[in-house]
């Protein structure tokens, strides 16, 4: 099996340019699924050091959390905790707990279920909907720059692709087969 650059450590000049590191191409058969999880692996680390925050005033300004629960209520309007943390894949003490600071600052609003005025729901406030929207906008621009060079048919496979992958993630973990995260 030939040896792959670990992107983990120094980045050489080859990756500076616009064209793809050639070992990763000619990867086929068990060997791409090794690259293929330590891609996946360096990945995660360079997602979370820098957190794919965006570029400009609003890069790093909102943590992954509080992204994907402001994204999901403004996809799918108001819902309860139970379903916001079952839409997620994660628990609902999970959701309370994280939803709480979003709370605090405004960004989302507790309000009276329309057809139950007993039962609580989550809805994204006017000032959480502007702040989502300057994140994405700043989160639009990264990935801009990032694919810069690509065309706008790699863009599209790359995204199908990792939609893809995101959703068999997903099965597998709602299967049983990978515990989630808090």
């Amino acid at each position: 099996m030939p040896t792959h650059p670990d992107m983990t450590t120094e980045l050489n000049s080859d990756l500076h340019s616009n064209q793809p590191p050639v070992p990763a191409a000619d990867v086929t058969g068990p060997a791409v699924l090794e690259a293929m999880q330590h891609q996946v692996a360096v990945f995660a680390r360079r997602a979370e050091q820098t957190r794919l925050g965006g570029v400009g005033q609003a890069r790093n300004s909102m943590d992954r959390a509080a992204y994907l629960l402001l994204n999901r209520l403004d996809l799918e309007g108001p819902m309860g905790v139970k379903a916001l943390a079952a839409g997620m894949g994660i628990d609902s003490s999970t959701v309370t707990r994280q939803v709480a600071p979003l709370v605090d600052s405004g960004l989302v609003k507790r309000t009276s279920h329309p057809e139950d005025g007993r039962a609580v729901v989550l809805q994204l406030s006017p000032r959480g909907a502007s702040r989502l929207e300057q994140v994405r906008s700043s989160r639009r621009e990264l990935m801009e720059m990032l694919t810069d060079g690509w065309s706008e048919e790699e863009r599209t496979v790359f995204c199908a692709l990792l939609t893809r992958f995101n959703v068999a993630l997903y099965g597998v973990q709602n299967a049983g087969g990978i515990t989630p995260a808090s």
